[in-house]
Formats: structure tokens, C-alpha cells, sequence
């Protein structure tokens, strides 16, 4: 996802020092460093990896649709061993 944002004030000046001090390479990195801590603070994603799978899981599926396609059953995948 490419977000564009621009700070003015306080959250501009929290940014700059974080990378004046060293904490941060660079503001952008900074905002993802307190992505996660706001993560860490307030557990929005539990298992985040299971997070991920389950977002790719979505976006196959949401192709196979546009293309017409459908999964497999176990039948139909086994079939051409047997």
C-alpha cells in the first residue's frame, strides 16, 4: 500500500528527532516503528502471520474467481496417480 502523508508540528518534530537521535534511518521508518509499537501496545493483530496467509489466501481466491477458476478436490487432484 503507498500512502502519502505529510506532518506539520508536533508529529513532524517527534519524526525528525527520532532520526536526529539515531532511532530511525529515516521518517519513514520511524512511522513504522510506531506502527508497531501501537501493535505491541493494543494487540490489533494477534498471529501475524496467520494475518498474512490468510490475506494471500483472499487475493488467489478473489483471481481464481475473475478468471473463472475453482480449486481442485481432493478426488480430482488425486485422480491422475492412481
Amino acid at each position: 500500500m503507498r500512502t502519502t502523508l505529510q506532518f506539520k508540528g508536533v508529529p513532524e518534530v517527534i519524526l525528525e528527532k527520532a532520526v536526529e537521535v539515531g532511532l530511525a534511518r529515516s521518517k519513514t521508518e520511524a512511522i513504522k516503528m510506531g506502527i508497531f509499537a501501537l501493535n505491541r501496545e493494543y494487540n490489533l493483530v494477534k498471529d501475524l502471520e496467520m494475518e498474512l496467509v490468510g490475506r494471500k489466501i483472499e487475493q488467489e481466491e478473489l483471481e481464481m474467481r475473475k478468471k473463472g477458476l475453482r480449486y481442485l478436490s481432493k478426488e480430482e487432484a488425486l485422480a491422475k496417480y492412481r
